[in-house]
């Protein structure tokens, strides 16, 4: 494209900045003026700026594209003298192109993607859209491939498809969080029959590796291989996260619908208005996972047990992260795991998960003069939404503008001890109904009979 522009960028983030311009249709070389992180500084010296100017008017003036589009995709041919062989030899070319994420793949072969299409209620060739920020199309068949390489199966796509269509969604703002510095992850909470019959985990180790329920860390991985492929997601040049997050495979993982006590709504009917029994996704960004003792020490009244515990995990969320503005009128400061048995407790004790996001909510708030030492009166002024930037004259400072936004979802293996807070760095908590394809009761008929298959021999 020959439209004029340029941009002036950051030496680090000229990979950031082309993922952006090719996601809004320009050419990725589009030309861009760049200078050290330390001209972006507070009280850094302009004067480079000035002098610099004369490129700035040649980039509008005189620059044109040099880059030439190419054909789509096209398959690789890789040979070895055995299939071990030919397998290493195939990884070698995932991790020399970066299409890996440094373990072991499956290559997408189109016997394996052909087989995962079994799951596809839609098209092979619909398009999904946009995978932000750089840009590529994403289509079923793109969903395919990547659970393939995951190592994943037919039965898991309907959810894989969900999550990519909830990472698309605008409010998500995706192309912000994939490039960001900071570290933000997807988290995929599911709700509805599909969980159990895919073998998601709602249980014990729920968010880590688990070989007796496999469908989150294919689920999740697949989405990372998105993010890095089609959205340009490669640390240090298409994303800036710092540190990065410690998930190879996201998190994807069901609330325990079996453990909800009576009364108690699932999340994505909550949140989301789906028909309590419907299958379902949510999706936010999490941006560090912290577990927090919730038991009492000694012998404790229940009453003890559960008012310390509710007072325990509101101190994990008051604290003056700047972060919880991006998500404060729509999103979430972030989302509070509790098991079964912790959620009977607060039950019994009269709670309802409303009342908990109240609790939460008012006994979770900074004062405000915490917040003025921490610098966050400043990035109150530049926040996106008029609520969030009139919060600053609100003391203690309420780390949403409502309770409501406090996810709250009831999961995990069945103790009483600990909970788990999803701190968010989020701008929406995006929902979509799950579509099942007519064959799936027969895919998971399949599955189960390749695990007794593989169990008895």
């Amino acid at each position: 494209m020959g439209i004029p522009t340029v941009t002036l960028t950051r030496n680090e983030f000229v990979g950031v900045v082309k993922n952006a311009v090719s996601g809004i249709g320009l050419a990725p070389d589009t030309a861009m003026v760049t200078f050290p992180t330390a001209t972006f500084l507070p009280d850094a010296d302009l004067a480079p700026l000035a002098a610099r100017k004369q490129e700035f008017y040649d980039a509008l003036m005189h620059w044109t594209s040099t880059k030439v589009r190419t054909s789509a995709g096209r398959m690789l041919s890789v040979e070895g003298k055995t299939y071990e062989d030919a397998l290493a030899k195939a990884n070698d070319l995932f991790i020399s192109n970066a299409w890996g994420d440094g373990l072991p793949l499956w290559p997408a072969t189109a016997e394996r993607v052909n087989w995962i299409l079994r799951g596809a209620q839609l098209p092979r060739g619909l398009v999904l859209g946009k995978f932000p920020p750089r840009g590529a199309i994403v289509t079923i068949e793109a969903c395919a491939i990547a659970l393939a390489m995951a190592g994943g199966r037919p039965e898991y796509l309907p959810v894989l498809v969900a999550a990519v269509e909830a990472f698309l969604d605008p409010d998500a703002t995706g192309e912000l969080l994939q490039a960001t510095s900071g570290n933000p992850f997807p988290v995929i909470i599911v709700n509805g029959p599909i969980a159990k019959q895919i073998r998601l985990n709602s249980g014990f180790g729920l968010v880590g590796p688990d070989p007796q329920h496999p469908a989150g860390a294919s689920i999740g991985r697949a989405l990372r291989l998105m993010q890095q492929n089609l959205g340009g997601g490669l640390p240090g040049t298409g994303t800036m996260a710092v540190f990065g997050h410690m998930r190879y495979t996201n998190a994807v993982f069901a609330e325990d619908e079996d453990g909800l006590p009576a009364g108690w709504e699932p999340h994505g009917s909550e949140r989301h208005g789906f028909k309590r029994g419907s299958n379902s996704v949510s999706l936010f960004y999490a941006n560090g996972v912290a577990n927090i003792i919730r038991r009492g020490a000694k012998k404790e009244t229940l009453e003890e047990d559960v008012m310390q515990g509710l007072h325990r995990v509101a101190g994990y969320l008051r604290v003056p992260d700047v972060h919880y503005l991006h998500g404060y009128t729509e999103g979430t400061p972030g989302f509070v795991v509790i098991s079964r048995v912790v959620a009977a407790d607060l039950a019994t004790m009269g709670f309802t998960k409303q009342s908990i996001r109240e609790f939460l909510f008012e006994h979770s708030k900074v004062p405000l003069e915490e917040m003025r030492k921490a610098g966050c009166i400043a990035w109150m002024d530049i926040a996106a939404t008029e609520a969030a930037r009139n919060s600053q004259h609100l003391d203690p400072w309420p780390i949403a503008e409502k309770a409501e936004n406090i996810g709250l979802v009831v999961a995990g293996g069945g103790h009483s001890s600990h909970a788990l807070w999803l701190q968010a760095y989020t701008y929406g908590v995006i929902g979509r109904e799950i579509k099942i394809p007519a064959v799936f009761d027969q895919l998971v008929s399949e599955a189960d009979a390749t695990r007794a298959d593989a169990m008895s021999e």
